[in-house]
């Protein structure tokens, strides 16, 4: 037994454990706005009482609701932080000591909201109000008469009362959305697919046990005790064969809802070309590590299933003939996208050829756009340069700028990034640095943009993430690097004109490193 003394130091600790957690609730419930409650009432239909539910005034009421039934204590934050990252809200995710990242890896595992539940969220979040409207006129029959400026969430909700829409039978959305807005199908068909076919459950390649065959990496199991049953991502699993101690099961594999809508198509037979020109030898400098890069770059695209092509020191006659033989490929119109990355110095708005001329970004662009190449029209077209867009500054130890020695006799004239990418869609333009900064090279490992893109798109797109998400977090990883002096910093930015959102098929093979 605990002696008086040790009773009250451990009730105490409880309290103060105890104290926090309700003071991280009342910090989060005071930071959602009323749109964000709705959403987390219809995200959580599923696990309380409807009647409970329509008393909520507060998220904080939901918070109670969910520790009344054991789904939130101190010790298990997960499902609120699922609710958060579900409903977009991932700056407060760090009072639960999470991330968005930390959430994703863990969904597979402790995901409670339902794909059916992602489905209606997601549906929800791309009706406009207009749309809204269409509807409410399509199913006026099966409406209240006097119902006043009802959300997304209301009507679904209401759906769902009548009967009218069930996990097993989303007919009536399909019905209206067909006729309002046919995108929206593509989230429905999503979750029926998903609903009605069977997967094998995606683990990495270091979880196989011996008797698996030495497939693609990425191919995975799930490892299952014959004692166990337990659902997984809200799963649905196959009741396993007697006597095996392992088994590969099949199972309702759970997608992510949040890719499915206003994506471009990369379903092509083949993904698409990208060039990389590495400009390491100029006249009268020679930029090291930038063979590492390339390497690297190749390796990545590779595994995303693009066809790369590299060409090293070119001068600014060459870069200009290259992209106008590329222009001319008639292989294009059977390729999903294009993607060109561009190593070398350089100064505002322009990149050098290995002869020290500038050559216009904008030039480079505008070769791809639809009436100069009519085999990439509304196809995304992804150009990464790394190179310095401003002046040359003091270079510590191991760490060159890409760009050529300052010619200090003129000032460098400006030119703003949005000025670099055609005025028409489907462009993307990352860029190193911001306009008129250098950009660091390490003359070992490589660049900090192109290693930092090359890691992220490793990372994420196995996740499902979107280039726009994945240039952010390169961003970031930037962003925290300095130079060995300590002094120097570096941050990268992105242009772009794109319809959609970008996101690379998920390939089978693991990534390169």
């Amino acid at each position: 037994l605990l002696s008086g003394r040790e009773t009250v130091g451990s009730s105490n600790m409880e309290n103060d454990v105890s104290f926090k957690f309700h003071q991280q609730l009342l910090f989060i419930s005071e930071n959602l706005v009323t749109e964000d409650v709705s959403a987390l009432k219809f995200l959580c239909t599923d696990l309380l009482h409807l009647s409970k539910l329509e008393g909520v005034k507060s998220a904080a009421d939901i918070f109670k609701l969910l520790m009344a039934q054991e789904y939130l204590n101190a010790e298990d934050t997960f499902l609120l932080a699922e609710l958060l990252y579900r409903i977009k809200c991932h700056s407060l995710l760090e009072k639960l000591d999470y991330t968005k990242e930390k959430v994703q890896e863990r969904l597979h595992e402790k995901g409670r909201v339902s794909p059916y539940r992602q489905m209606l969220y997601e549906l929800s979040e791309n009706i406009t109000n207009e749309m809204l409207k269409e509807i409410i006129f399509l199913l006026q029959n099966r409406l209240p008469k006097r119902w006043i400026n009802p959300s997304a969430l209301d009507l679904l909700t209401l759906l769902e009362k009548q009967g009218l829409l069930t996990k097993d039978n989303v007919q009536i959305l399909e019905y209206v959305c067909k006729t309002v807005s046919p995108d929206l199908l593509e989230i429905i068909d999503c979750y029926k697919k998903a609903k009605g076919e069977k997967f094998i459950l995606l683990k990495e390649l270091g979880v196989l046990p011996s008797f698996c065959p030495k497939m693609h990496k990425r191919r995975c199991v799930l490892l299952y005790s014959e004692q166990e049953r337990t659902a997984v991502d809200r799963a649905f699993l196959f009741q396993p064969q007697v006597r095996l101690k392992y088994v590969v099961l099949e199972v309702l594999v759970l997608f992510s809802f949040k890719n499915t809508i206003s994506s471009y198509k990369m379903d092509g037979p083949h993904r698409g070309f990208c060039l990389i020109i590495n400009n390491v030898n100029f006249n009268s400098s020679q930029r090291k590590g930038s063979c590492k890069d390339a390497e690297q770059l190749e390796k990545v695209f590779t595994w995303l299933g693009l066809d790369v092509r590299t060409y090293t020191d070119q001068t600014s006659g060459d870069i200009i003939k290259l992209m106008q033989t590329w222009q001319r490929v008639q292989d294009h119109k059977d390729r999903d996208c294009f993607i060109c990355c561009i190593l070398s110095h350089g100064k505002s708005g322009a990149i050098c050829g290995t002869d020290d001329k500038l050559v216009s970004i904008r030039v480079l662009t505008t070769h791809f756009t639809a009436k100069q190449c009519p085999q990439l029209a509304a196809k995304p077209k992804l150009f990464f340069i790394q190179a310095c867009q401003g002046n040359n500054i003091q270079r510590p130890v191991y760490v060159d700028t890409d760009g050529p020695t300052p010619d200090l006799s003129s000032m460098e004239e400006r030119v703003s990034l949005s000025e670099s990418i055609p005025e028409e869609a489907d462009f993307l333009l990352g860029m190193a640095t911001v306009d008129g900064c250098v950009s660091f090279r390490h003359i070992e490992e490589g660049t900090w943009y192109i290693q930092a893109l090359c890691s992220k798109l490793q990372l994420l797109v196995p996740r499902g993430e979107d280039i726009l998400s994945i240039l952010t977090q390169v961003n970031e990883d930037v962003a925290k690097r300095v130079s060995p002096s300590g002094t120097k910093k570096q941050m990268p930015q992105p242009a772009y004109t794109l319809r959609r959102k970008f996101i690379f098929p998920i390939p089978m093979a693991p990534p390169p490193s």
